[in-house]
Order: C-alpha cells, then structure tokens, then sequence
C-alpha cells in the first residue's frame, strides 16, 4: 500500500473514530451527567488507559514494529521469522499482562485511594462506585496490550486498516451500552459503561485475531525466555513508554488533583473539555502529522537541510492556519459549543457553564499541542528520539508545579491553565532546542505569516464575541435548532477569519495543497 493511500485510510477511519467518540460523549453527558457516577467511572477508565499508553499501542508499536519489519526485511519477504519473533514476545508479555491484571484488580481499593484520596468531600459510595468500576474496566488493559501486538504484525504488512479501524469497536460498545442498556439512573448507567469498556477489549481482540487468522498469521505459545531479540525489544521500548507516560502521567494527576481537592463533578468537567479540545487537534495531526515525518525524513536523507527547513516552515504555517480559528471559537464561544452539543438530561446549565471555563482554559494551549507533532518530527527524523522525551519529561513537571499553584485560585481551571502552559513550555523548548542545532530557522515568510493570522484570529474573535448573545438563546432548544446555531456560529466566525487572512495575503488554499501534495517537489 503506497504512503498516500495509507494516510488516507488511516486519517479517514480516525476521523470516523473521532466522530463516534463525540457521539459517545454527548450520549454519556446525556445519561450520566458530570457528577458523583461520572466522576467514579471516569477515574475508573483513567486507569487503565495510563498503563494502555505505557504498556501497548504506541510505546510496544515503537518498539515492535519497525524490530518485526527488518527481521522480515532480512528474510526478503518472508514472514516466518517474523512470526517467530512475535511469538517469543507473545510469550513474555502475555504471562506479565495476566498477572499485572490480577493484581490491580485485587490492589483496586488502594490504587484507587492513592489515585483520589477517598474523593474527601464526597459520599463514601463514591470512593466504592470507583473501585467497582475499576475492576470491571481493567480486563481491558490485557485486551488492548495483546490487540496492539497483532496490529504491530498487520501494520508491518500493509494491512494499516484494521487497526485503525479498532478504536471505532470500542466507541460503538460504548455508544450501544447507553443506548439500548442504561440504567434507571446515572449510577447504573454508568456501571453499565464500565462493563462496556472490557466488552469493547473483547470486540478488537476478536477483530484483530480474525484479521491475522485471514493473513495466514497464527501465533502458537511458547514458554517465555529472554532471548536477544526480546531484551533489545525491551530496551526500545522504555523511552517510548516514558515519553507516552509523560502526556498520560499529566492526565493522571489534573484527574487526582481533581478528585483530591475540588467540588463533585470536576473531574467530569475536565473530561469533557479535553474531549472538545482534543476534537481539532486530532483532525489537524491526520493530514499533517501523518506526511510531515516521511517527508522530512526522505529530505535529510537526501542530505538536504535547506528543503527540509523550508518543508517545517510550511508544516507551521499550514497548522496555525488551521489551529488559530480552532483555538479562538473554542476559547471565546465555548459556553454555547458546550450547550449546544452536552446541555441535555442529566448535564445541568451549571454543568455547561463549568465545563465551559475549563474548555477555554484548555483551548488556549491548542496551537501549541499542534506545534509539537509538528516540531518534534524534526526529532525523529534525525534519529534523535531522546530529546523529545526529555522536554516531554520537563513539560510534566512544569504541568505539576502550575497545578499546584493554580488550583487553589482558580479551581478545576487553574488545572486545565496548567495543561496548556506546559504545552507551550513543550512547544518552546522543542523550537529552542532546533534552533540551537541548527536544524530549524523560522524563514522571512513565516515571519510575516504569523502576525497577520494572529490579526485575523482576533478580526474572528471580535465577531464571535458579537454574535455569542445572539445565538445563545437557540443552543438549548431543539436539536435542529441547535445544530443551526452552532452552524451560524462556527461558519461566520470561520467566514471572517479566512477572508481577513486572504485579504492581507496570507497564503492561498491551492498554494497549500501543492505544497503537501505527492508530486510537489522541494524548492
């Protein structure tokens, strides 16, 4: 499958993905609300996504892949030496993935106290809801750790679908329990979500083992030994973990801090922010995240730092271009978005109104989440995949020190400031560190490029300060009025903002599109 035709399957089954995972929230925001049950199922599902990212998917992928695509390399072709490899690593990780599960869902009670304190100013039914729940949920880690093991394998022959097309599995589980198995009430709708998540694990399992059952790929179990390819495997695959940790180690502690210190629902609040926040980072790193790393690659292989500096260059200027609208609705009309899309059933106008001022907090780090796919494959490119780590390991406790600080003033708000000035500490020290080697320079365009986006950035935020009360009364009725709303919302804000950009000579569409297309050639 060529590089283009990859992109494209993948970035179009993310998007669906992406967009079955709002359908999710909305419903969940619709039955469960943001409270006590929320709160608990939340905490319960943080769980097991923090050793998900440290334990599978991105940090074993890293690792895995590209050991399992040279051993087949060297063998022209032929997978047998791949499928032995992948056994012995099957071997070692399934025995640990059983008994790590166990013994969390034992150790439940006191990982979830150290995670939330008991939640000290709620209910004890609470603390108990969460340790339930995070029983029920963490089946899936072993699920999802053995699923990411068989993707490796697909993914190294070219079959990038089915596993792109897993996550969608567990946003239908989700999606169906609340739809067709809610409960009376939000305590047993949310119980009921718990057990989807591990019903979710089952379905990519099944998936995954009938595509590599198609693919004449059958893994037999070996009795676990270290040989060396395992350990050098194991020795890859820590730096990736520490770096996916980082991001998930600083959602684990907003999430503690939340349920430490602040009022019932905070932690629900902040979920439900990040998710709307997380919607336009997402679509953005499809097109540019999948193409900017091969591109600078092939560039800098061919010896040609220039082309490559003029590629990042661009790179910006296409995410800002995209980024900057992003962050300026979401900041400054977050408050109708969230009435519009959450405010039904059991979430409350408070709920909006709170959930609301996490989301502009968390919104005006948007550009720097961006620059960071966008910055750190200069990294990678040049083999260097220890740098990123470290400011990523930096930004984390930047993050912690901010929220600290930040939450006795301003309460779940200051947590999700703290998020989105750790981003820009990120962003920044990646851009420093570039600059200092010498492999990245901000060129004459970008430097005019950047005041005049910001300018009609602000051009956008003054016509959606002016249309907010106008609209406002239209996000709470019907859904068709609602949609319409949001719709004249979002399009005359998004209308002002590229006829300004246009107008002052930013770049053309065309222009952008040539620069990232397949046959576009370095100048």
């Amino acid at each position: 499958m060529s590089l283009v035709k990859a992109t494209a399957t993948i970035g179009g089954l993310t998007l669906v993905s992406r967009i079955a995972g709002f359908l999710r929230d909305m419903l969940m925001a619709r039955y469960v609300g943001a409270g006590l049950a929320a709160d608990a199922f939340l905490i319960a599902f943080r769980l097991p996504n923090l050793f998900r990212a440290l334990f599978a998917e991105g940090a074993f992928s890293s690792a895995f892949v590209p050991m399992f695509s040279r051993i087949v390399g060297a063998q022209h072709g032929d997978l047998a030496a791949g499928k032995r490899f992948a056994e012995d690593v099957l071997a070692v990780l399934l025995p640990f993935l059983v008994v790590f599960s166990i013994i969390m869902v034992v150790a439940a009670s006191p990982m979830v106290w150290a995670l939330t304190g008991g939640f000290p100013d709620a209910s004890p039914a609470k603390f108990g809801l969460a340790v339930d729940f995070t029983k029920l949920t963490f089946p899936y880690l072993l699920l999802i750790s053995l699923v990411s093991l068989m993707g490796g394998i697909l993914n190294s022959i070219g079959r990038f679908w089915v596993n792109a097309a897993a996550p969608i599995l567990l946003n239908i589980a989700l999606i169906v329990g609340l739809l067709f198995f809610h409960g009376a009430n939000e305590v047993e709708t949310a119980r009921v979500q718990a057990v989807c998540v591990s019903v979710a694990g089952i379905l990519q399992f099944g998936w995954l083992l009938w595509a590599c059952l198609r693919a004449d790929i059958r893994l037999r179990l070996r009795w676990p030994r270290l040989n060396d390819q395992v350990r050098r495997m194991l020795r890859i695959i820590w730096p990736a973990a520490v770096g996916a940790g980082a991001v998930q180690f600083n959602l684990l502690i907003s999430t503690a801090l939340a349920a430490r210190f602040l009022r019932e629902g905070a932690v629900s609040y902040l979920y439900y922010a990040d998710r709307l926040n997380q919607l336009p980072l997402g679509l953005i790193g499809i097109g540019v995240g999948t193409a900017l790393l091969p591109t600078l690659s092939r560039q800098l292989g061919a010896g040609d730092e220039k082309v490559a500096a003029h590629t990042q260059n661009r790179a910006i200027e296409l995410v800002l271009l995209l980024t900057l609208p992003a962050a300026a609705a979401l900041t400054v009309s977050a408050a109708p978005m969230i009435r519009a899309l959450l405010e039904h059933g059991r979430f409350t106008p408070t709920d909006t109104l709170l959930s609301s001022q996490a989301l502009a907090a968390f919104s005006l780090g948007l550009p720097a989440y961006v620059l960071i796919k966008v910055l750190t494959p200069g990294f990678y490119a040049r083999q260097d995949t220890r740098t990123p780590v470290r400011i990523a390991v930096a930004s984390m406790l930047v993050n912690l020190a901010g929220n600290l600080v930040l939450i006795w003033h301003f309460a779940h708000v200051g947590i999700a400031l703290s998020t989105a000035l750790a981003a820009w500490v990120n962003a920044i020290a990646l851009w420093l560190v570039l600059r200092r080697r010498g492999h990245f320079l901000v060129d004459a365009r970008l430097r005019r490029t950047i005041p005049r986006l910001l300018l009609a950035a602000l051009v956008m935020v003054a016509v959606l300060l002016g249309l907010n009360p106008v609209i406002a009364p239209y996000t709470g009725g019907p859904l068709i009025g609602r949609i319409v709303a949001l719709s004249v919302l979002i399009g005359s804000g998004g209308v002002a903002y590229l006829l300004v950009a246009r107008l002052l000579g930013v770049f053309t569409i065309a222009e952008l599109r040539k620069q990232f297309s397949r046959k576009a050639q370095p100048r």
